[in-house]
């Protein structure tokens, strides 16, 4: 008792800090007291919850506004109809997770050379729908040239002749751990992801995030998800490091030498998974809403082992075309790009158009969730995992920080810490690489 007592002080005094951001013109002042405000009212209201949130490291605010949404939606209050359960729908990477898992799937898949295409098929994906030339001005070498499509797919291409000819789980007889020494998969490494990033970066996620699940062609779904199991459990053990990759001088090739930065590591969210549970004890539903590969999400959201426990229908992501019980390269015909307005389409195509009503609750972080966090008029509360971005999703958390001191807020902000991947118990942020608080980007 004496050390809940302890935290709750920290915790009050935490609140009483005053956060400071250059985002807001003359700075945004958020106290206790403008938090406090409605306190006694929804202790009131969340009498009728029938249970209640675990603390954990909710920013307390926010957790008194969920602890009333679920009072006022749930099975216990006196306007549920179990035949029109509520629902709420979350985001996944970087929302009911610490970092991308697509993205560390990606890597797992280069370091561990976990591919079922042969060169020419290799060769052929690299290039799908990507415009020839050069990308975006920031893509350059280390001399200062820009890097152009064509001559760092033909790096890649000989560089994976070389593994898949030497590999032995390929067409080769050398371990893994002796073809990781050479220059040849130092050099995939770098420029494969790379390019991951060029193509993001200069052509959008229309071409980059179809781009980069078609490695998963000639794979049963049975393959992928073993394969994002083998990736999740690596990565929940690695540090959050960020990891600079460099191609080797030695091996210039016609896109000279490139380097590029990966974020290493997942953290599970003990809160979003507990309020995942929360939703679903209080009769509504739980729905995930990812721009990563269907399949390699519902291995983390359905299985035990993580925490999470979403039904595997209920999971909403990019789709792939299939042949012959294995996928291909060729994005899902007639269904949405789940992404930014893409996930207000689906979530009306799959969820509305046969329940008659939106989520109430909807959780994200970044301008991909920005739509579906202010498109349905029966969202009651949409929050935002505080990462401090800009654009759409920095536009939406600039209003968040403003409705801090209200009573009914639409929007709420939930800070993390990126270098432990851990929640804090504010509204503000801790960037990886900084150590002071922060509300805005």
């Amino acid at each position: 008792m004496k050390n809940e007592k302890k935290l709750e002080v920290k915790t009050m005094q935490q609140k009483r800090r005053t956060l400071l951001t250059g985002g807001l013109t003359g700075g945004l002042i958020v106290g206790l007291a403008a938090a406090a405000l409605p306190s006694e009212l929804l202790a009131k209201e969340n009498k009728a919850a029938g249970l209640t949130l675990d603390r954990a490291k909710w920013g307390e605010r926010n957790r008194q506004q969920i602890q009333a949404l679920l009072a006022r939606n749930g099975k216990n209050s006196a306007g549920y109809n179990p035949k029109r359960r509520p629902y709420a729908v979350f985001d996944w990477d970087n929302t009911s997770i610490m970092n991308d898992t697509e993205e560390a799937l990606l890597m797992y898949q280069i370091n561990t050379l976990s591919f079922k295409l042969s060169p020419a098929e290799m060769g052929a994906i690299i290039r799908q729908n990507v415009p020839a030339g050069p990308f975006a001005a920031s893509y350059k070498n280390a001399a200062g040239n820009a890097v152009e499509l064509e001559a760092i797919c033909s790096d890649i291409d000989s560089n994976y002749q070389y593994l898949y000819d030497n590999y032995e789980k390929l067409k080769g007889s050398k371990k893994l751990e002796d073809i990781r020494e050479t220059a040849q998969f130092q050099d995939f490494r770098a420029k494969l992801y790379y390019l991951y990033e060029a193509v993001n970066e200069t052509y959008g996620v229309n071409v980059g995030y179809p781009w980069v699940i078609y490695f998963f062609t000639n794979m049963s779904v049975a393959e992928v998800q073993q394969l994002a199991e083998a990736s999740n459990d690596h990565n929940l053990g690695l540090g959050l490091v960020k990891t600079k990759y460099t191609s080797p001088a030695a091996l210039p090739g016609k896109a000279g030498i490139v380097s590029v930065t990966h974020f290493h590591g997942i953290r599970l969210c003990t809160e979003i998974a507990t309020l995942m549970d929360a939703f679903e004890q209080s009769g509504i539903d739980v729905y995930v809403s990812t721009a990563s590969l269907e399949e390699v999400v519902a291995v983390f959201a359905t299985t035990p082992k993580y925490g999470y426990n979403v039904k595997r229908e209920h999971i909403l992501g990019l789709r792939l075309e299939t042949a012959n019980g294995v996928f291909i390269n060729k994005y899902k015909t007639g269904w949405p790009l789940n992404w930014g307005p893409g996930k207000t389409e689906v979530i009306k195509k799959e969820l509305v158009a046969s329940k008659g009503y939106g989520p109430i609750f909807v959780a994200g972080d970044s301008d991909g969730d920005y739509d579906m966090l202010r498109d349905f008029a029966d969202t009651q509360l949409g929050m935002i995992v505080n990462r401090m971005k800009k654009g759409k999703i920095g536009d939406l958390s600039k209003l968040a920080a403003d409705q801090i001191p209200a009573r009914s807020p639409r929007f709420l902000l939930q800070g993390r810490n990126e270098l432990t991947g851990n929640w804090m118990p504010s509204e503000a942020s801790i960037k990886y690489g900084k150590t002071g608080e922060t509300l805005l980007g």
